[in-house]
């Protein structure tokens, strides 16, 4: 027997339960629920909330549409159920009427067009969500100022390939002043790809602008990576760039979204030895803990699985059948406990 084994099983033990946050985003819940979906953990209904919590999970993220489906109100309500939790609840403010990712940052229908416009726009709008959590009882912990923004928001106004940096650090500069003026929710700035060092760098350095955002006013960086979109999205890569960001940058970073298919064809993953399965969900949030717990300075603060019970959208946008944590039915897989180590 290698005696070296025990020590090293234990060193990464260590690095995976030394993040702060361990979560998921569940913004689809109250969708899910009210489709009929009740989830079980070893048989047992319980609320999906309490069976992340259950099994290690500390944090959740909701997200927040200008209207439509996840509105506002919808927000209010899930946050409610996550902060009576006594979990961290991270609000994920889309800036859009829909969807809002790398490909769709459309201003919402009722904004101004213009960025004088937009910046009152933002701020007041910023204002009223982190208002409208504080005063129910439920302040937001971190802020997610826009989702997936690697080409800016509010476009065209706010988009970088067209407009440049200064618009849109503008308009974040005035979404931050808004929930500042009424709270002290943490700043999370989130930029999908995480592993591409060149983007991450290129963006930090250029969105910091005299006048408007500035270092300070952020906190946390976060990053989505997903084993399915891009040849590039390997672990090391992933080591790689966020080792780089920390080393330039010195902020605290989270993978903010990440998931692994449990049933998958056709497509090729970007870690071929890592199961598709429920054991390969935990293999993969394991190996991306340790990336986080091994950055420097202790820079590396949490990870969240991306909507773990979307029962009737399992592939969760992705080529691959099913990403879920939890069955068709709602029953809990074994890959549950991706986070029971944190406990």
């Amino acid at each position: 027997m290698n005696l070296l084994l025990p020590l090293l099983l234990l060193s990464f033990s260590w690095l995976a339960s030394s993040l702060n946050f361990h979560g998921a985003d569940i913004s689809s819940l109250t969708v899910v629920e009210e489709a009929g979906v009740h989830f079980k953990d070893n048989g047992k209904a319980l609320p999906f909330e309490t069976i992340l919590k259950n099994h290690g999970m500390n944090a959740a993220r909701v997200r927040i549409w200008t209207a439509g489906q996840y509105n506002l109100q919808y927000g209010l309500a899930l946050g409610k159920r996550i902060k009576d939790a006594g979990m961290t609840l991270i609000v994920d403010l889309h800036f859009s009427d829909t969807w809002a990712d790398p490909g769709h940052q459309s201003i919402p229908s009722s904004w101004p067009t213009d960025l004088d416009g937009l910046n009152t726009q933002i701020y007041t709008y910023t204002q009223n969500v982190t208002r409208s959590f504080a005063n129910q009882g439920t302040p937001i912990d971190i802020l997610q100022v826009g989702n997936e923004i690697n080409n800016g928001l509010l476009w065209p106004v706010g988009e970088v390939s067209s407009a440049g940096y200064h618009p849109l650090s503008e308009l974040l500069h005035s979404a931050i002043n808004g929930a500042k003026s009424v709270a002290s929710p943490k700043i999370l700035i989130h930029l999908a790809n995480g592993w591409d060092w060149s983007g991450l760098d290129s963006w930090f350095s250029n969105v910091y602008v005299p006048g408007a955002l500035s270092a300070d006013q952020v906190d946390i960086v976060g990053v989505s990576f997903y084993p399915f979109y891009d040849a590039g999205a390997t672990l090391s890569a992933l080591k790689s760039s966020l080792t780089n960001f920390t080393k330039n940058f010195g902020k605290p970073i989270v993978v903010a979204e990440t998931d692994w298919p449990v049933s998958c064809s056709g497509v090729s993953l970007t870690e071929p030895s890592i199961p598709v399965s429920a054991s390969g969900q935990q293999t993969w949030t394991n190996d991306i803990k340790n990336i986080l717990a091994g950055l420097p300075n202790g820079r590396g603060q949490g990870i969240f699985y991306w909507e773990p019970g979307w029962v009737g959208s399992a592939n969760l946008g992705s080529a691959c059948a099913d990403n879920l944590l939890v069955d068709s039915s709602g029953n809990t897989r074994t890959s549950i406990n991706i986070f029971s180590q944190d406990m």
